[in-house]
């Protein structure tokens, strides 16, 4: 169990994550690697534990948006939704049956993958354009497969559904609300199983999870006046920092 300075530290984190969630995005990041060094767990117990603790603040996130959020032509917010839960059910089933050896080697790959598709959605010159007439069933199949990376790792997930979202045809705030309502919807099912995981650290999650409900008031506070290209920038250099230190170590 953390020192009450370690936990101190931890939720600390969580301020910042819920924060950064609020505004941009990319908490996980700065959870991840935290629960890691402060906490001394393991990269797959760092991951349940920080799935589990941030979950509170994407109820928040999700709620806040709701009556923005909507479908895709015949694949209705209720289909995507269901498609969420259960891709991020499978995700979450099979990250509970990952050797914590192969999953300590193929979390530097998952945290590189993921930091590039946040600096690819962070920094892209042009806007993606809505293309529209984007085929039912090839959306479902996305957001099924983008549901179990999320229940598996979710770093980048926001931005794999923005994408997939507008390119189908929905306006940018509409996506961003409908994305929120659908990462909580698959966090929500990984969460299920997460909670009965021994390899959960409770203190950590609760000092993570007071610490991101927190930051979450503080984000909506903060979200007209700080710049976003700077979190969005500063998330990316972690994600990288930690890709490489991930590689090292």
């Amino acid at each position: 169990m953390p020192h009450f300075d370690m936990l101190l530290l931890i939720a600390l984190a969580g301020f910042y994550a819920g924060i950064q969630n609020t505004l941009a995005g990319g908490g996980s990041f700065i959870t991840f690697p935290t629960l890691m060094l402060a906490a001394g767990l393991n990269p797959l117990a760092a991951n349940i534990t920080s799935t589990i603790a941030l979950f509170p603040n994407q109820i928040t996130s999700s709620l806040a948006g709701r009556r923005l959020a909507g479908g895709v032509g015949q694949m209705s917010l209720g289909k995507l939704f269901t498609l969420s839960v259960a891709g991020g059910l499978c995700g979450a089933v099979l990250l509970l049956n990952t050797p914590v050896s192969f999953f300590t080697r193929l979390v530097p790959w998952l945290v590189l993958f993921a930091t590039s598709v946040f600096a690819w959605g962070s920094f892209r010159q042009k806007p993606l354009h809505a293309a529209g007439d984007f085929p039912v069933p090839l959306l479902g199949t996305v957001q099924f497969l983008i549901g179990i990376y999320g229940g598996y790792f979710g770093g980048g997930i926001g931005f794999l559904m923005l994408a997939t979202l507008i390119i189908s045809g929905q306006e940018v705030r509409m996506a961003t609300a409908t994305k929120n309502i659908l990462a909580m919807a698959m966090n929500a099912s990984a969460a299920l199983l997460f909670v009965f995981s021994a390899r959960v650290d409770w203190p950590a999650a609760f000092a993570l999870a007071l610490g991101g409900v927190g930051g979450g008031f503080a984000g909506n506070w903060l979200v007209y006046r700080l710049p976003e290209s700077i979190l969005r920038g500063f998330v990316v250099l972690v994600g990288f920092a930690l890709t490489i230190w991930l590689f090292m170590r």
